[in-house]
């Protein structure tokens, strides 16, 4: 069984590392894009859904919400593994680094971002949870010490911009944030990132469903610490709420956060992270058609410069054989 499983983790990090098309450019693997695509609209339309179950008379307190969503979706994920007759037992090196993971970014992140916006306004949210991808760009700085390459600096700070642009009309009718929760949504892109480093600079060898499963489960043990210490009332949701509930369970949970898992291993942490500038791109467009939400210019223009940050972002990360080839050719001409 454990040998099996082991046979099984082995495409997913060879696919991650053979990128090489037959031009000598880097290509990223289809599965990866795949997977991150996912992780692109479910993410996007999980705002949505946290916001009708934690919104005034929903009944959902915030760390409540995270802790049922998690501790529900993590043993159907391991039950998942076990019936694809996959390991589900870590070793003592793997469980540690699924335990450090699973608290930098479900209490870290998630929850320090649930906690924030009952105290601040969701312009200040999406702007500060989106320089995540700049975040991870200095951590693997530092973490490697070497410098991201220009194009890829430029490519994060035009795509922050366009964050910015698109939450201009939130942040024009005035914003409501406080000091603590100002640190929280700054804290909480740091600790994902850190999370998500870690999880792809010290991979496991269980596959993604129970690495997924066992980082969810050690989440939700956190959520119910932190419900107990912030003294949240216990849920009493409506069934509007409850639906909310079951898609943040099987959409934004078992299906996203396993691809999540999945993009990690299979493509860079910098282009895995480009979803937190697409997300509020795409929940902006659920907000149009399903709320009736309008769509203004700032909406297009931040879309417009999203979307370049992030064709940039790749650019930068599968252009650079080619453009060093070409480089190569010319000066042996």
């Amino acid at each position: 069984m454990e040998k099996a499983s082991l046979q099984d983790s082995v495409p997913i990090e060879a696919a991650g590392r053979a990128g090489a098309a037959e031009d000598g450019r880097e290509k990223p693997s289809l599965a990866g894009l795949g997977h991150l695509l996912v992780v692109y609209f479910v993410w996007g339309s999980t705002y949505l859904a946290i916001r009708l179950a934690v919104r005034d008379g929903a009944g959902f307190p915030p760390f409540y919400l995270g802790a049922m969503r998690v501790l529900a979706a993590g043993p159907l994920l391991l039950l998942w593994a076990r019936m694809k007759s996959e390991r589900i037992r870590p070793r003592p090196d793997e469980a540690l680094v699924l335990f450090v993971s699973g608290i930098l970014l479900w209490i870290g992140g998630n929850g320090a971002v649930m906690w924030a916006e009952q105290r601040a306004d969701s312009g200040y949210a999406a702007l500060l949870i989106g320089s995540l991808p700049i975040w991870v760009v200095v951590i693997e700085a530092i973490v490697d010490r070497r410098l991201p390459s220009r194009m890829l600096g430029f490519s994060l700070l035009v795509g922050f911009a366009g964050l910015g642009v698109l939450t201009v009309p939130v942040m024009a009718h005035g914003t409501r944030a406080d000091l603590l929760s100002v640190v929280a949504l700054l804290f909480a892109p740091i600790s994902w990132g850190v999370g998500a480093v870690l999880l792809q600079r010290r991979p496991v060898a269980l596959s993604p469903r129970a690495s997924s499963g066992w980082q969810q489960l050690f989440g939700g043990a956190g959520f119910l610490l932190m419900a107990v210490i912030a003294g949240e009332p216990l849920p009493t949701p409506t069934p509007e709420a409850w639906a909310a509930w079951a898609y943040l369970v099987v959409f934004g949970s078992i299906l996203a956060f396993t691809s999540f898992i999945y993009a990690l291993r299979l493509l860079p942490a910098s282009i895995s992270m480009t979803y937190a500038y697409v997300n509020p791109v795409i929940a902006i467009l659920l907000g149009w058609l399903i709320l009736s939400e309008a769509i203004t210019v700032w909406t297009v223009a931040g879309t417009v410069l999203i979307m370049l940050g992030v064709m940039g972002a790749f650019r930068s990360r599968y252009g650079r054989v080619k453009s060093r080839r070409g480089r190569a050719s010319a000066s042996s001409s």
